[in-house]
This record gives C-alpha cells, structure tokens and sequence, in this order.
C-alpha cells in the first residue's frame, strides 16, 4: 500500500516552520555570497541592464536592509545605520559618496555572522513577536504581521535582487 504525503500523520511544529523560514534566508545569503564570487569588482560595478542599478549599490541595498532587521526583529542595534542614506533613502544616481567594495562586502559578511548568531539564539516564541514597526493595536488585528514573516519578506527582498545580479555573470 503506498502511502500519499496527505495520508500521513504529519503534525508540523512551530519549530519546523521556523526552521523552514530560517533555513531559507540562509540559503539566499549562500547563493548571493556564491554569486559575489563570481562576479569580478568589474561586473559589480556596471548596470544589472540598461538604466538600472550597478551591482555595488545592490549590494549596498542588502547590506542595509539586512542591517534593519537587527531593529525589527528586536536583536540590538544596528551596525551600519549610516548606509541607510545611500542605498535605501536615495537612488544610486543620488551623487553620495558610496564604501568601496571591499568595505561594503566586509559590511555584508559582518551583517550576516551576527544577525545568523543573533537569530539563531532567538526562542520559538520570539518569532511570533510583534515587530518593532507595528503598534500592539495593530498586531493585535493583524498577529501575522510578527517577526517572522519579517525573515520572509526579507527573503524574498533578497532573492529579487539576486535574480538582478545574476545578469552581472559573464558567460
């Protein structure tokens, strides 16, 4: 008798969702981090296409964006707050002064070692917290809007530009 996935007495766990979810976003910082092996300080530097953003500034957008979440998730505070004025505030033509590469991928590395330590230390209840950008009256109509579904709205955040940076890959 072969027995169908929906058959099974599978109970998933808070746990297991929080795995899934985490696992996730670790997998999408492998592939960027992957991808920024490739990809010479040359091909960073130009357009993911025509008119659109260099891939140094979409590194510098996930670098920051990452970084905020040290706030929403309630972990600490920031380490790079600064880059905010540059890569999320204002557009790449902007004319500020930008980090070199080798700065903005120490950035990110650093980002990600504490935020993954940080994450990794929080309890299942943390999760389901409410985020530091809602108010308790909201999050008390609106429960789902908690920490976690901040992981995954960054992950997919992510796998969006990494999907630009891809086109930065010489064949």
């Amino acid at each position: 008798m072969s027995t169908n996935i929906t058959e099974t007495n599978v109970q998933p766990s808070t746990e297991l969702f929080i795995k899934m979810v985490v696992s996730n976003w670790e997998l999408q910082n492998s592939r960027l981090n992957g991808l920024l092996d490739k990809l010479t300080d040359e091909a960073l530097a130009t357009e993911t296409a025509p008119g659109r953003n260099t891939g140094v500034y979409l590194l510098g957008h996930l670098t920051a964006v990452s970084d905020g979440m040290f706030t929403y998730l309630g972990l600490g505070e920031r380490l790079y707050p600064e880059l905010d004025a540059t890569f999320i505030k204002n557009p790449e033509n902007s004319g500020l002064e930008k980090p070199s590469l080798a700065e903005l991928k120490q950035y990110w590395a650093k980002v990600n070692e504490v935020l993954t330590e940080k994450m990794n230390a929080m309890q299942p209840e943390d999760w389901f917290k409410p985020h530091s950008a809602i108010s308790a009256d909201d999050f008390e109509k609106e429960p789902h809007r908690n920490r976690l579904n901040i992981l995954i709205n960054r992950t997919i955040h992510q796998g969006y530009h990494i999907g630009q940076l891809v086109y930065l890959v010489k064949k």
